[in-house]
């Protein structure tokens, strides 16, 4: 039996679950790790889908919120939104074409307030931790993590502290110290960052932000899921190829596709292919898939551009795997010297603002396009987590100049 169920009537969290060995924890307690990993929150489905239906979803807000029977927050006094709209699934034609397929789409999450996915993750962990009491998080941040904690802590009158690899893209950087958070660099990667967090707790009193060291950021990310399960009129793509550092949105998407199918809102019994993109520079998860491994070993001398998939370790490791191998999926890791070529094909090709996360992931689509992995007609959507323009590291070229005063030879231009 679950140890508790929340008070609050629109609220259908039974209790917190370890996602390790499937110890039971209390709901109405603030809770990190257990054991050292992540923590799954569970709904009573059973009574959600006697009270509601998909069709009830009709003329709610199109935000992350309308989805609330499926997400913990407990009532509209604690939430802390910036309008988290729901984002477009944009059809790739031209760009689809050039890699050998033809049914290709973009689910473009740049088009979120702080410009990536991460505001689904922290809209729900700082809405929770405000409910809780809490007034100080902190958070080691590779990017665009670190920013969405800031804007969201302010939102709350929270005091935010973010730790960053140093060469983090300086975008984020400033994106933070401008939203108030105490930004700090260290001459490592986001592992040593997370360490660095953890050590500071007794001292500084703060609450951990980091990934998946709290139940809530997974719950927000859900909603990718379930906002796509609906804007594809709850019949659900047969491939989605997403990029993966800590892998909590691909955790969350596979959560979702799984409660919706329990709820019977599905057109389909049959759940998408996930597959789990990584660099060449920094491939732990697809060591571990490709040696049948559960858990990931620590990848050394990690390195990628595409800062947000850079992380050694996982603390969910296995949750990402086992959402791989049970979807019958796959990781995959793409050449790291090919990913501001496959940015740049995006973005000309398309005018989505791909960021190099993303750009991954259509080399992914093009190395298992080629391998036959995906065959030409399958519905196959690729999640853009983030706007272009907050790489200006990767994005830098050298603009020609013209002066007003020469006499311009137009033929050479």
């Amino acid at each position: 039996m679950p140890v508790s169920t929340l008070s609050t009537s629109n609220c259908f969290v039974t209790h917190l679950e370890s996602a390790i060995d499937g110890t039971q924890l209390d709901a109405d307690s603030l809770q990190t790790l257990h054991d050292g990993r992540p923590i799954w929150v569970r709904y009573d489905l059973e009574q959600i889908r006697t009270l509601i239906s998909r069709d009830d979803l009709i003329g709610r807000p199109s935000t992350l919120w309308r989805y609330d029977e499926l997400l913990p927050n407990r009532g509209t006094d604690h939430v802390i939104s910036l309008g988290e709209g729901m984002t477009p699934v944009l059809d790739a034609a031209r760009l689809g074409a050039h890699l050998g397929h033809r049914r290709l789409s973009i689910k473009d999450e740049s088009q979120l307030p702080t410009g990536s996915f991460k505001s689904r993750g922290m809209a729900m962990a700082i809405t929770m931790a405000n409910y809780f009491g809490i007034e100080r998080v902190a958070l080691p941040s590779a990017g665009n993590a670190g920013g969405a904690a800031a804007a969201y802590a302010a939102r709350a009158g929270m005091e935010c502290y973010v730790l960053m690899p140093e060469d983090t893209p300086v975008i984020n950087q400033y994106e933070a110290f401008h939203c108030g958070a105490h930004v700090y660099l260290v001459d490592g990667l986001i592992t040593d960052c997370g360490r660095m967090v953890h050590e500071g707790q007794s001292v500084k009193q703060w609450f951990d932000l980091s990934t998946l060291k709290e139940p809530y950021r997974i719950e927000g990310k859900k909603t990718m899921g379930l906002e796509l399960a609906e804007q594809c009129n709850w019949e659900l793509p047969d491939v989605i190829v997403y990029p993966t550092g800590g892998g909590t949105g691909l955790i969350g998407m596979w959560k979702a596709f799984n409660e919706l199918k329990d709820l019977g809102w599905l057109d389909s019994d049959k759940l998408p292919r996930m597959i789990s993109v990584q660099s060449t520079g920094c491939a732990p998860i697809v060591k571990a898939f490709e040696s049948g491994e559960r858990f990931a070993e620590k990848y050394e001398n990690a390195e990628s551009i595409a800062r947000g998939i850079r992380v050694p370790a996982a603390v969910g490791d296995f949750m990402i795997l086992d959402a791989v191998k049970e979807s019958g999926g796959r990781a995959v890791s793409v050449e790291e010297e090919r990913i501001c070529e496959w940015m740049t094909l995006s973005n000309r090709l398309e005018g989505i603002s791909v960021c190099p996360e993303a750009a991954a992931c259509v080399g992914a689509v093009e190395q298992l396009v080629s391998e036959v992995e995906i065959s030409p007609d399958e519905n196959v959507v690729v999640f853009n987590t983030g706007g272009i323009q907050k790489y200006m590291e990767a994005m830098q070229v050298d603009v020609p100049r013209l002066s007003k005063d020469q006499t311009i030879d137009w033929s050479m231009i």
